[in-house]
């Protein structure tokens, strides 16, 4: 791992070292979606949970919001109550803006989300790199966020860059891309794994980051994953040094060589779709979760993490959990 001083940390405010180092400042997701008139293909969604259905039903042309208030409420309260926990851990919580008119008539019949922070911008080491996202409805989502963390970037003299734009497609599969997902991304020191499945972060994304980390001594290594599964960290979380959650049988090719030591606290495929891997580590000795998923907490008790319930059954019944809904800009112990 890198290790701020006292100095750095004070110059560094965006800066991300591991999964598990020392949460400081955290950008938390707004609870905006309004579906696309016509939905991605079936197979492109096979990563949702099967409630899906039900809280993510609406009337075309209209917002969640708007066709279904009291499960907006619902979600809005949880996203409330992980602020409210992440506060008493002394996590900055940052939030970005809602989408604007303009924006929302641009998206239009494609729909639009403002949901899930950790897919279009993601930071690795001194890196704020703004993403590109495989769903067409997504790819505005960026903007709400950009603001602030335009702002932040200019402040501190990070890295800022941005996956280049994906190609306009004619097909159904999203076309060429590149395609980068912060959801793909997981950050051990200077070994970044990017998820690959088909459904999200692609080849090209991949051979991209690796092209721009290289230089400052990092490695990116791709790891193919199965096709229902949408990002890496629905598959993987590195909960501290040596422990991770993990459901084995989400890997085309193995759990990475990099990680084969690790204690495995395993979740079975059935879970998966349940976001019962997508928790979030304030430190390596805390760690969130819903009270869905008690037995990984269990688990991780006996580890000796300390483990914060909350509920997140609407978040993950549209399709993500704990991390989706965070993106870091300072994680350093």
């Amino acid at each position: 791992m890198i290790s701020l001083g006292a100095e750095a940390m004070d110059a560094t405010r965006i800066f991300v070292d591991s999964e598990f180092a020392r949460l400081r400042t955290v950008v938390l997701a707004e609870c905006e979606f309004r579906a696309p008139d016509a939905m991605p293909l079936p197979a492109d969604l096979a990563f949702l949970p099967q409630q899906a259905s039900a809280a993510g039903s609406q009337t075309p042309g209209r917002s969640l919001a708007e066709s279904h208030p009291d499960v907006q409420r619902a979600w809005e309260a949880e996203r409330e109550a992980l602020a409210a926990v992440l506060r008493r851990h002394q996590v900055e919580v940052l939030r970005p803006r809602k989408l604007n008119a303009a924006e929302k008539a641009f998206a239009g019949a494609r729909g639009y989300a403002n949901f899930f922070t950790r897919d279009p911008f993601f930071t690795i080491g001194p890196f704020l790199i703004e993403g590109s996202l495989r769903f067409v409805y997504r790819r505005i989502e960026v903007l709400p966020a950009r603001d602030l963390i335009f702002d932040w970037a200019m402040r501190t003299g990070c890295l800022y860059v941005a996956v280049p734009q994906p190609a306009i497609a004619d097909d159904d599969d999203g076309g060429a891309g590149p395609f980068l997902e912060g959801g793909d991304i997981l950050i051990l020191g200077r070994h970044v794994f990017v998820g690959q499945s088909g459904l999200a972060s692609n080849d090209a994304g991949i051979r991209w980051l690796a092209n721009l980390l290289r230089p400052m001594g990092y490695t990116v290594e791709g790891v193919r994953l199965r096709p229902d599964v949408l990002h890496l960290d629905c598959a993987l979380s590195l909960v501290r040094p040596g422990v991770m959650v993990v459901c084995e049988d989400a890997f085309l090719d193995g759990v990475p060589s990099a990680l084969a030591n690790w204690t495995r606290i395993a979740v079975g495929l059935d879970e998966v779709a349940q976001l019962a891997v997508n928790g979030l580590p304030v430190t390596s000795d805390i760690y969130i979760t819903d009270p869905a998923f008690a037995a990984v907490g269990e688990a991780l008790a006996r580890h000796g993490v300390a483990v914060e319930y909350v509920d997140f059954a609407i978040s993950r019944s549209m399709g993500g959990g704990f991390r989706c809904s965070t993106q870091p800009l300072l994680r350093a112990d």
